[in-house]
């Protein structure tokens, strides 16, 4: 233990078996362990939320290969860091070294400095490596982003999250009980997946704890994190309850109670970037196409919430709360997949009916594929009556999707009403 480093810095990962957690990305058989397994980095675009080890993972990355690493943060650099980066990897070639340069915060440099890149990456002078909290696909140039691969890291587990805790509890030369399971779930639902969050709670508690020989319980993270922990469970309620009454509040049509429960868990310390992804579940799952604008609101409240961070951003989240409680509600669209992944799982894979296949060959023409498909867009109303578009062994289609009379749905059950008399007809 050296007291005159951070706990994050001493338990940074050393080599890619020590990296916790993106299982799915470096298990046996998974791109990047295929990659350090065979040597030969490519270019790569690491997109996930803050605290996960992206630039941990980059790092090791050019270690595990053998390669030189030249990194530039996108916050503090521009043209000149660019230009130094190119120069050393020029100096790693003549050294027969390969390079790889990495970029943190990629999505804040503009597009001329982005494009900057091309050529170098294009001629295999470096393999580009660029790290994100915001979608590549939107953040990242389209010309850049074509030559790398976009690998999402997620937030750490609960698993992951107690082997981190276990990693420090060791290196503070302190017994696994120190923490006490209550005291723990706290903690890491208060991490919220976020290592570097988990890891500064951690180097608080722990010493405190050490000095007085005491365990960590609830009092000492009252006393130790008051802003940060002190109302996930006030009164006796536990996180996953208070997200629970936040989602029902919505689903209720209850705004006041909606805003509240928000109040209660930012004031409690919870990150306000977890209820914006709380928010985007609710208007796909209890609100839907009876206004499918809520989608699109909590999208823009959780993008908002990136760019301003806290407190204005958190207004972008209430505003899109506030909203969803008082939208119409439908779970039709999720109550009508639910049914036909049972119904697919059920009946198995029935073949597509020969007017519905593709037909881009003479060859698929010449076996009916695409014969006697009638293009809706050149009939009356643009509906093909009577055409159908379920497989031949599924004689009676079920109708998955029941609108609810609510909201924009009323109107889109009165068109299917339309259409399936139509249908019947035909």
């Amino acid at each position: 233990m050296r007291p005159d480093l951070p706990l994050a810095e001493q338990l940074r990962p050393q080599s890619i078996h020590d990296v916790v957690g993106q299982a799915h990305l470096l298990g046996d058989g998974r791109p990047l362990q295929a990659a350090v397994a065979s040597r030969r980095l490519h270019s790569m675009i690491l997109w996930g939320p803050p605290g996960v080890g992206k630039t941990t993972l980059a790092r090791l990355l050019a270690l595990a290969c053998g390669a030189e690493l030249m990194a530039i943060s996108a916050v503090l650099g521009g043209v000149k860091e660019i230009r130094e980066a190119v120069e050393f990897a020029q100096k790693a070639k003549e050294l027969e070294r390969p390079c790889v340069v990495f970029v943190d915060e990629v999505h804040r440099f503009n597009k001329a400095q982005q494009d900057a890149f091309l050529p170098h990456v294009e001629q295999g002078l470096f393999v580009f490596i660029g790290a994100t909290t915001e979608n590549p696909a939107f953040e990242v140039n389209s010309a850049l982003l074509s030559r790398a691969s976009v690998y999402v890291l997620k937030p750490l587990d609960d698993a992951a999250m107690q082997e981190i805790i276990g990693r420090a509890v060791v290196l503070y030369g302190a017994s696994p009980s120190l923490i006490e399971p209550v005291a723990k779930q706290r903690l890491m639902a208060y991490a919220d997946g976020d290592a570097r969050r988990l890891l500064g709670a951690l180097e608080l508690c722990v010493p405190r704890a050490l000095q007085a020989t005491q365990p960590i319980d609830d009092a000492l993270l009252d006393q130790m994190l008051p802003q940060l922990m002190r109302q996930f469970d006030k009164g006796g309620d536990a996180f996953y309850d208070q997200i629970s009454a936040l989602h029902k509040s919505v689903r209720g049509s209850d705004p006041d109670a909606a805003l509240y429960w928000f109040a209660r868990m930012v004031d409690g310390g919870c990150d306000p970037r977890y209820i914006a992804r709380r928010a985007i579940r609710m208007a796909i799952e209890d609100i839907g196409l009876a206004d499918p604008r809520a989608l699109t609101i909590a999208l823009e409240a959780a993008q908002t919430y990136e760019r301003l961070g806290s407190p204005e951003g958190e207004l972008a989240v209430a505003q899109a709360l506030v909203f969803m409680a008082c939208a119409a509600k439908s779970n039709a669209v999720y109550v009508g997949y639910k049914a036909a992944l049972e119904f697919v799982r059920d009946r198995g894979s029935a073949p597509v009916p020969d007017h519905l296949r593709n037909a881009p060959t003479s060859l698929a023409k010449s076996m009916g594929h695409g014969k006697a498909y009638r293009y809706s867009q050149d009939e009356p109303d643009g509906f093909s009556a009577g055409q159908r578009y379920f497989p031949e062994q599924i004689k009676n289609p079920p109708e998955f999707y029941r609108p609810v009379d609510r909201g924009m749905e009323s109107k889109i059950s009165e068109k299917l009403a339309v259409l399936r008399s139509r249908n019947q007809k035909s």
